[in-house]
């Protein structure tokens, strides 16, 4: 058998976060794939990017952890199982095994843009908490009201349309399916600072613990940039 590649990362800390990513990403869908995209650091280490998909809804947004490499001999891009790659994980060694690349979903493809991001706002994180807690509760009272023989997964994913893509007052220019995404993944904590930003059709929340992104059209050409947010 083939020994899996394997990456060497900063401390143990980093491994334990990845692993807490990996498992929420698979608590939403069992089967999820990640891309992977590892890039030297000026240090002499390295950064690896982890993008997944949030099923959240009739749409979908990206979630990206990135995680500090001890060391990188040369860059990597590939997409891999979800599952197979939290298994590799090793917290106490502080690194982890890079299974064997699976064919990637079409979301895979198209990643958002490493630069040319313009600031949307810095919104306080107890205002956009208590925004999508909110939301959260109109969800599930309208949901609790459908008939159960009305209770469709079309009809569930369209309430739950109609109310995250309203806009986030606490910040101009971006909907709450961004904040409630960040909030599902684990990335809104009290006290942490957040900031928003725009690139064409991309629209990106940042929080120390990860980011999330959406495209907010299908602009022809718009966020075809393969590299990692940071």
């Amino acid at each position: 058998m083939t020994a899996q590649p394997r990456l060497d990362l900063a401390d143990q800390g980093e491994a334990a976060d990845l692993a807490a990513f990996l498992g929420r990403l698979l608590r939403f869908d069992r089967a999820a794939a990640v891309r992977l995209q590892a890039v030297p650091a000026a240090d002499g280490g390295g950064v690896l990017a982890v993008f997944g998909r949030l099923p959240l809804g009739g749409s979908a947004v990206l979630a990206i952890r990135t995680v500090r490499l001890a060391a990188l001999p040369q860059a990597a891009d590939l997409t891999v199982s979800a599952g197979q790659l939290l298994e590799s994980v090793d917290e106490p060694g502080a690194a982890l095994g890079l299974p064997a690349p699976v064919t990637g979903p079409a979301w895979a493809g198209l990643l958002p843009p490493r630069s040319g991001w313009q600031p949307l706002g810095a919104p306080p994180v107890d205002r956009v908490m208590h925004e999508v807690l909110a939301a959260v509760e109109e969800f599930k009272k309208r949901t609790a009201e459908v008939p159960d023989h009305h209770r469709t997964r079309q009809a569930v994913d369209a309430i739950a349309d109609e109310i995250w893509s309203r806009p986030l007052a606490a910040v101009e220019g971006l909907p709450l399916r961004a904040a409630h995404a960040a909030h599902a993944i684990g990335f809104l904590r009290p006290g942490t600072p957040l900031s928003a930003h725009r690139a064409g059709a991309w629209l990106r929340l940042d929080a120390p613990a990860g980011s999330v992104a959406l495209r907010t059209s299908a602009a022809p050409g718009a966020g075809l940039g393969l590299s990692p947010l940071r």
